[in-house]
């Protein structure tokens, strides 16, 4: 991680963009430059707590969701929407989860062509220390008090939903 600035470079780019004549849109800019820059610390973040479990956070969601599941397996189909990746991508964090021993692919006891993701005994027990390390380093340490993440959850589910993330 860089050293901390002296000043903000996005209330910065900020003023630049009220100099240059486009006010109206400068603090939608600046908010949405921030809402980015602020997600890419939290992902830095993340994948830093969970670098000694060998995972990424893309990784620790597929077993998180897992770890949701009812029955303790998904469709590859399924994981994709929920976790809102492309396929590739879910295939890419499968494929290394699987080589580690923490998931499997099964094969679905009524559809011959579809294979469910499942998660291992030994899955369960990294997910759970992840999670754990997590909530702990990352979550707990949010600066955020609980009134200011429920705000800034509804206000970012509306800008989601807005953009059609969901319905």
């Amino acid at each position: 991680m860089t050293s901390p600035l002296p000043r903000d470079p996005i209330a910065q780019a900020r003023e630049q963009w009220i100099s240059h004549g486009w006010t109206a849109e400068a603090d939608s800019m600046a908010a949405i430059t921030a809402v980015m820059r602020t997600a890419s610390i939290y992902l830095q973040r993340a994948d830093a707590i969970l670098k000694p479990h060998g995972l990424t956070f893309a990784r620790f969601e597929v077993l998180a969701l897992l770890g949701f599941s009812k029955r303790g397996s998904l469709p590859m189909s399924r994981a994709s929407q929920l976790l809102q990746v492309h396929a590739t991508s879910l295939t890419n964090s499968v494929d290394r989860l699987e080589a580690t021993g923490l998931v499997r692919r099964i094969a679905h006891p009524t559809d011959g062509r579809t294979r469910l993701l499942e998660l291992t005994a030994a899955g369960q027990q990294v997910l759970s220390a992840a999670r754990d390390d997590l909530n702990e380093k990352l979550f707990a340490q949010s600066n955020l008090s609980g009134t200011d993440a429920t705000e800034l959850f509804e206000i970012l589910a509306r800008l989601r939903k807005a953009s059609g993330d969901f319905l």
